[in-house]
């Protein structure tokens, strides 16, 4: 005999958990949760943890406003049980052309919301360090520091070439896992539950969703099916007949110890924003140069590259990103992963933290890890109806699967019941590309938001 539920919700990572969770909160019903793999495993636990309201968009900006305010409120009424902290992004540049381009953007970026931008440019300017633990008695906004005299009196394992440093307050990390945890805890005790099996099919009468077929041979009856299988967006949508406009990228992140302290522990995530090539001894480089498979190593490099000290206590670890290369591929698992990555993260790093050369000659052992980033063209996500009546997507929030995991979660549960949507509901809706305006605008979109 088939099972009945009101809602099924296909992938268990952080945001099929968050949609469970706010679905539940509204009295949506039964509501089950299937994934193959334990819950908020996969790509959600490969995340770097990291969250920002500042996106030149503006409405990715209001998401995400609304996301960490729902993070707030649950590290508030849990005790901060995730460990959110507002430590901030810093952008830094050497570059006094892209200085001038930072304050530019920055201002536009705060005009749309994202909070007011305070211009240092004097060792006795009223700028406030970060609080390394916590969220509360933070600015927010973002911080713009001139000079590097004043840069380095801040953050002395900064490079002397600074010449421009972007500090945005609201933004930090926090523990993805405990996040995920708290949310998932929550819409157990009202009644979500957890089946471990893969969805094999959806079934349709009249062009209405009716039940799901799982892998085991179980079918279940349920008039609403969420798709948010993550990196396996366009795989679920093709059981629905729709073909989802996304694509998945394998992205990278390394960790090592930092046994010198070349990273401050109470540092923000800091970021590189110049294009750079690695630094190579003379011999070396001409080595790497006469190889063919190699040569690239030599080449430029684009800007990006980050870090941020990771653990509380004595921890002495830091994790290295940077995506020098578009990875674009189907899911598989595990993913293949590229040795060659922490050195160069390395590498790239020593530009702006110039004692990680002292790990050129002996780099402390790395642990690599990766996952699959699920992206629309723009980049911006798909939380909405899925063109069946019956059926949902959540998902396509690469890059940003932590920090706006509230915020999407919230709105998708909004649509499935028929509550109130925010204004941005729209621009998230799959919808938007039937808009011709909107594919025009595509043509020109550039970088509203990434990293």
């Amino acid at each position: 005999m088939s099972q009945t539920a009101d809602i099924v919700i296909c992938g268990a990572g952080i945001t099929g958990v968050a949609a469970a969770h706010f679905l539940s909160k509204a009295g949506a019903g039964k509501i089950l949760l299937v994934d193959e793999r334990p819950p908020l495993s996969f790509t959600s636990d490969r995340s770097t943890e990291c969250y920002r309201n500042w996106w030149p968009d503006p409405e990715m900006l209001a998401l995400m406003n609304r996301s960490i305010d729902l993070m707030e409120a649950f590290a508030d009424a849990s005790g901060n049980v995730f460990r959110m902290n507002r430590r901030g992004y810093l952008y830094v540049t050497a570059d006094e052309s892209s200085a001038a381009d930072l304050e530019r953007e920055s201002f536009r970026t705060s005009s749309l919301g994202a909070g007011l931008r305070r211009v240092h440019s004097s060792e006795s300017s009223s700028y406030q360090p970060a609080h390394p633990e916590g969220f509360h008695d933070s600015p927010d906004g973002a911080d713009l520091l001139l000079g590097n005299d004043l840069i380095r009196k801040h953050f002395p394992y900064l490079t002397e070439r600074a010449v421009a440093a972007l500090h945005v307050r609201r933004a930090g990390w926090l523990s993805a896992q405990q996040l995920g945890m708290y949310l998932l805890e929550t819409a157990r005790s009202r009644g979500v539950w957890f089946e471990s099996g893969r969805v094999t099919g959806v079934d349709l009468a009249s062009g209405c969703v009716t039940g799901v077929r799982l892998s085991s041979g179980e079918r279940l009856d349920s008039p609403i099916f969420v798709n948010a299988a993550g990196p396996y967006l366009k795989d679920v949508g093709k059981l629905l007949g729709v073909d989802l406009p996304v694509h998945t990228e394998l992205h990278l992140k390394a960790a090592i110890k930092d046994p010198l302290g070349v990273v401050g522990r109470d540092a923000p995530l800091l970021i590189w924003t110049d294009p750079q090539s690695l630094p190579w001894e003379e011999a070396e480089r001409a080595a790497l140069a006469e190889d063919d498979e190699m040569r690239w190593l030599t080449e430029s490099f684009p800007s990006g590259v980050h870090t941020r000290p990771e653990g509380a206590g004595e921890s002495q670890t830091i994790l290295m990103l940077w995506e020098y290369q578009t990875k674009v591929m189907e899911p598989v698992w595990p993913p293949k992963l590229d040795e060659q990555y922490p050195e160069v993260a390395l590498r790239g790093l020593a530009a702006m933290l110039p004692r990680m050369r002292e790990y050129f000659s002996r780099m402390p052992r790395p642990q690599l890890d990766g996952g699959y980033y699920t992206k629309t063209r723009e980049n911006r996500p798909l939380v909405g109806p899925a063109r069946v009546d019956g059926a949902y997507v959540i998902g396509a929030v690469s890059g940003y699967g932590i920090m706006s995991a509230c915020g999407v979660g919230e709105l998708l549960a909004a649509h499935v019941t028929g509550a109130e949507l925010p204004s941005y509901a729209n621009s998230f809706a799959l919808e938007r590309y039937d808009d011709p305006e909107y594919q025009r605008s595509l043509e020109n979109w550039g970088d509203k938001g990434q990293l």
